[in-house]
C-alpha cells in the first residue's frame, strides 16, 4: 500500500498542523508499505507571492516534519517542484477535465468569496492535485474534509483518461482519519493561518506565551462556574494534556473559583511539556540546513524514478511517444 500526502508551505506551521497532518503522517509511516510525502510548493504559489517567504516556509515545513519524527529511511520526502514532471502530467489530465467541474469546486468558490483573484492557478488547482496523486500511483490519500472533493475529482479524471486512452492510472482511495481532532484557534474558530488565530510551533517562548495568553474568553468572573465544553482554553488543553489532567481542569471550571488566567498558564505548561522535545530537535536540525536539503534532494531522486514510469505511460497513451 502506497500512501501519499502533501502539505503547503504557505507560512509557519502551527499547533493545529502538528496535532493534525504532522502527527498523522508520522503514524502512517509505521503502517504503510511505503509513503510519499511532499512539500507542495507549486500549490503554495497560488497564495504566497514573496519569494523569500516561500523559501523560508519550504525549509520550515521540512524542519517541522523531520523534528516530529518523519524518517527519511521509511518515507520518500521531497519538494513538489523538484519533480517538475508533475506539471506535464497536469497538462495531460487537463485535456479530459471538464470546465464545469472546476467551476463547481468548493475550494475555488470559497477562495473567490474571500477576495482571492480568479487566476488560472487557483482555478486549475484540483488538476495539479490530481497529477500529484496519480503520478506516484498512490493507493491511499489521507484528506481533510475540505479536500474530499478534490480526491473525487482525481478519481473522475483517472477514469476519464483511462476510458479515452487506455488503462494508465490506478484509482486512489481517500480516507479522513478519525483520530485527527479539529484544533480551535485563539478566537474559537478552527486554527488557521488565514484567520490569524494560531499558536506557533517554531516561535519564540515569548510568541507562544503571547498567543496562549491572548485566547479570547468571555467576561465570566473568577468565582463563577464555567462550562468547559464551550471553553476554548479547555478544548485546546485536552488535546495536549493527559485524560486525568484534562478532567481535573474541567472539574475546576465547573466548580467555580478557577479563572481563565490560571487556565491559560496551565495550557502554556502543557504546551511546553508536549512540544519542547520537538522544538529542541527542530533547533538541532535548523543548525544543519545542508543536511535537510540533502534529505529533500534524495527524496526527489527516488520520486522522479516513480514519476517517470507513470509519465512515460501517459505520454505513450496519448501518442507523444
Amino acid at each position: 500500500m502506497r500512501v501519499l500526502t502533501g502539505i503547503q508551505p504557505s507560512g509557519r506551521l502551527h499547533l493545529g498542523n502538528y496535532l493534525g497532518a504532522i502527527r498523522q503522517s508520522v503514524k502512517l509511516q509505521e503502517k504503510a508499505d511505503d509513503c510519499f510525502y511532499f512539500i507542495a510548493d507549486y500549490h503554495a504559489l497560488t497564495t504566497v507571492s514573496d519569494p523569500a517567504l516561500l523559501r523560508e516556509a519550504i525549509h520550515g515545513v521540512a524542519l517541522d516534519f523531520l523534528a516530529a519524527g518523519l524518517d527519511p529511511e521509511k518515507v520518500v520526502f521531497f519538494r513538489q517542484s523538484d519533480v517538475p514532471l508533475v506539471q506535464e502530467l497536469a497538462w495531460l489530465l487537463s485535456i479530459v477535465m471538464p470546465m464545469s467541474r472546476l467551476e463547481l469546486a468548493h475550494s475555488y468558490k470559497d477562495k473567490l468569496a474571500h477576495g482571492k483573484e480568479a487566476t488560472h492557478g487557483l482555478f486549475a488547482y484540483p488538476v495539479l492535485m490530481a497529477a500529484d496523486i496519480l503520478l506516484y500511483r498512490s493507493d491511499l490519500v489521507p484528506v481533510g474534509k475540505d479536500q474530499k472533493q478534490h480526491l473525487e475529482i482525481t478519481r473522475d479524471l483517472a477514469v476519464k483518461f483511462n476510458l479515452k486512452f487506455g488503462e494508465v492510472f490506478k484509482l486512489p482511495e481517500g480516507f479522513i482519519p478519525e483520530d485527527v481532532a479539529t484544533v480551535p484557534g485563539t478566537d474559537g474558530q478552527k486554527m488557521s493561518k488565514s484567520y490569524g488565530n494560531t499558536i506557533p510551533l517554531s516561535g519564540t517562548d515569548k510568541e507562544i506565551k503571547k498567543a496562549i495568553m491572548g485566547i479570547v474568553t468571555d467576561s465570566a468572573p473568577v468565582e463563577a462556574p464555567k462550562d468547559p465544553e464551550t471553553n476554548t482554553i479547555y478544548k485546546i488543553y485536552r488535546l495536549l494534556a493527559s485524560p486525568e489532567e484534562a478532567e481535573l481542569m474541567a472539574d475546576r471550571f465547573r466548580a467555580g473559583g478557577y479563572g481563565y488566567g490560571d487556565a491559560k498558564k496551565e495550557l502554556l505548561r502543557a504546551y511546553h511539556a508536549l512540544l519542547d522535545p520537538f522544538r529542541e530537535r527542530r533547533a538541532a536540525l535548523e543548525a544543519h540546513p545542508d543536511d535537510v536539503r540533502d534529505i529533500l534532494a534524495s527524496g526527489a531522486a527516488k520520486a522522479r524514478v516513480e514519476a517517470e514510469k507513470t509519465l512515460h505511460a501517459a505520454r505513450r497513451a496519448v501518442g507523444l511517444e
